[in-house]
This record gives structure tokens, C-alpha cells and sequence, in this order.
């Protein structure tokens, strides 16, 4: 399913639709719907998502992602949050900080040894990463 009005790192306008405790659903026109995972809503830590969004408030947000098999899209309310009108280059950097293999390291097969014995390690790997500049 192509999703051909919108754009990873578009700021769209959208309305609350439905909330869900692990996030909130956007509508963004008449076809086409989003989610603000909860944490996406806010920097921190979010205890409830109804702290801060309500069915029927309108929102600016940012496409965080678009699945191109499902066309779900993923929205964030948080990387718009301390910057209101994001320039191009803030988004070609956030983009390419959301690596999916930022999240893991696939190269690491610890398999379920206890985190302690590989800590050490994967912290040197992981400096050594940002030094190199692989993320």
C-alpha cells in the first residue's frame, strides 16, 4: 500500500481520534490515519497518554515512518515539541539517527546470558561506533 500524499518527516496537521495506553490515534485527512506511540507524545517519561492528548484535540506532528507493505503510519508530537518549525537539514539528521540497527546490535549474539557479562563491551563497541561515526 503506497501512502502517496505523505512523506517521512512531513509535519502534518491532524485530530486525536482515539487514545489506547500505549498511544494515540491521528487522524490526518479522510483516508488516511496515524499513530502517536506514547513515547512519541512527549521527551521523558510518560506516564499516561491522556496527561497530554484528548479525544477530538487537534495536533502538529511528524512522520516518523511509513510502512510500505501496510501503509501505517508512525507519527512523534515529541521531535516537534522544543523546535516548532523543523528546517530540512534538522530532518535529514533525525533521519539519520532512526536507523532501525540503532536500536540494536545485531552483530552481538548474546543470546540469554545475563547483561552483565557483555556490558563492558558493548559499551567500548558502542563509543567506538559514535567515534567512528557509524551512527
Amino acid at each position: 500500500m503506497i501512502v502517496s500524499n505523505y512523506r517521512i518527516g512531513m509535519r502534518v496537521h491532524g485530530r486525536v481520534t482515539g487514545i489506547q495506553p500505549y498511544g494515540a490515534f491521528v487522524t490526518l485527512d479522510g483516508e488516511h490515519q496515524g499513530l502517536i506511540h506514547i513515547s512519541e507524545c512527549h521527551e521523558g517519561y510518560v506516564k499516561s497518554i491522556t496527561e497530554y492528548l484528548k479525544v477530538g484535540q487537534a495536533v502538529d506532528v511528524i512522520i516518523l515512518d511509513i510502512d510500505e507493505y501496510t501503509g501505517k503510519i508512525s507519527l512523534s508530537l515529541r521531535c516537534i515539541e522544543h523546535q516548532p518549525h523543523p528546517t530540512v537539514n534538522d530532518l535529514e539528521i533525525y533521519k539519520t539517527f532512526r536507523h532501525k540497527h540503532f536500536w540494536t546490535n545485531r552483530h552481538v549474539h548474546a543470546g540469554f546470558e545475563p547483561i552483565a557479562n557483555h556490558l563492558a563491551s558493548w559499551t567500548s563497541d558502542s563509543l567506538n561506533r559514535l567515534k567512528a561515526g557509524e551512527y
